[in-house]
């Protein structure tokens, strides 16, 4: 298992899905609708690959791979991964990803939707 490093840039994003689903939550509630909101789906997506991501960054469902636009922060020599939170979705969100700074590590830099 993995410890989780974010950058300012993933954290406020990761906050910023999550006030939202909890907003939308809220209003769900007090609509009395059952059914989710793309909200609350879109972060309980996210949550659940940052989870499987500090697990097993080699899990099959995440289908991680590398990512040569973006820039290690730590060490450029070093590989930045991709990892999909949602797939078959038309801007389906990724997180951006890399081993480090230390062992056992892995530093979140973004969550953004796919282009």
């Amino acid at each position: 298992m993995f410890a989780a490093r974010w950058t300012p840039t993933a954290r406020a994003e990761y906050d910023q899905l999550k006030q939202a689903a909890q907003r939308a939550q809220a209003g769900r509630k007090r609509s009395e609708k059952r059914k989710s909101s793309k909200q609350e789906g879109l972060f309980k997506q996210v949550h659940k690959a940052i989870g499987l991501l500090l697990n097993d960054p080699r899990h099959p469902g995440l289908q991680t791979h590398a990512y040569d636009s973006l820039d290690h922060p730590y060490d450029r020599a070093q590989k930045v991964f991709e990892a999909c939170a949602q797939s078959d979705t038309p801007g389906a969100y990724r997180i951006f990803w890399c081993y480090g700074p230390g062992r056992k590590e892995i530093t979140i830099i973004a969550i953004t939707p796919h282009p």
